[in-house]
């Protein structure tokens, strides 16, 4: 797995890295006795005839109640970790609604004076989402359309974008850097379209950056999340006017 860039990412690290410890340890024990049972009670002789055992009850008990237990302490420590990266108490220090279209994705960042400034990607132009170092960044996801699944990578974390129901979830990043984001769920002839680049920088460079999509794009007074901005494509006139239908 990728070296995780945020502290809900530790966690599930730590998780995934637990479960297989635990995994090899049950298969090399349960692949050690297969080979000594057989070593040890192999027949020696084409005269001899092993003993017939028909049941034995501390063994029986033993191998249902021990599996029993397994599933129950994984359990435990996934919900304590599903628990932890989900947790939504309190107010997060940054919120962008993230906003997945067939085939590709907009990120509407809080401006100054209750406005939006927003990245849209394009057929030919892959969008890019940043965000600041150290702090506490809530994802609001939004569909225009169909099933998608936003995830990064480096996040080791993922959730699915549903038409009509707002999934969210939160980040703290740890370091600064470049990563790789991209849709999860099959979601039409384009999907491996569904791309965008992820930039983890500092607080002033933040800043600057939503300054920077305020000067190129107007700010718009709530998120844009679908409906005729979906539809519409730049460049394109219909008979009614600018966009089509």
């Amino acid at each position: 797995m990728p070296d995780p860039a945020t502290e809900q990412g530790e966690s599930i690290l730590s998780l995934w890295q637990g479960a297989w410890i635990a995994a090899l340890i049950t298969g090399g024990v349960v692949w050690g006795l297969i080979f000594y049972s057989s070593w040890r009670f192999r027949r020696r002789s084409d005269d001899e005839v092993p003993i017939q055992t028909r049941y034995n009850l501390p063994l029986e008990i033993f191998y249902t109640i021990f599996p029993v237990i397994m599933v129950i302490v994984f359990f435990a420590h996934t919900v304590d970790v599903q628990n932890e990266v989900l947790d939504d108490k309190g107010e997060p220090d940054n919120e962008i609604v993230v906003v997945g279209q067939q085939w590709s994705w907009t990120f509407n960042y809080p401006y100054d004076n209750d406005t939006y400034v927003y990245e849209s990607g394009t057929a030919n132009y892959i969008p890019t989402l940043k965000i600041p170092v150290d702090e506490v960044t809530e994802f609001d996801l939004e569909s225009a359309d169909v099933i998608h699944d936003f995830g990064v990578p480096g996040f080791l974390m993922k959730m699915d974008v549903i038409p009509g129901q707002e999934n969210s979830f939160r980040v703290k990043p740890t370091t600064t850097g470049h990563y790789k984001g991209k849709c999860y769920e099959l979601c039409g002839v384009s999907h491996s379209r569904m791309l965008f680049n992820v930039e983890i920088v500092s607080r002033d460079e933040y800043d600057a950056y939503l300054d920077d999509l305020a000067e190129a794009n107007e700010p718009v007074d709530e998120p844009l999340i679908g409906g005729e901005f979906v539809r519409d494509q730049a460049g394109l006139k219909s008979e009614k006017g600018e966009g089509s239908e």
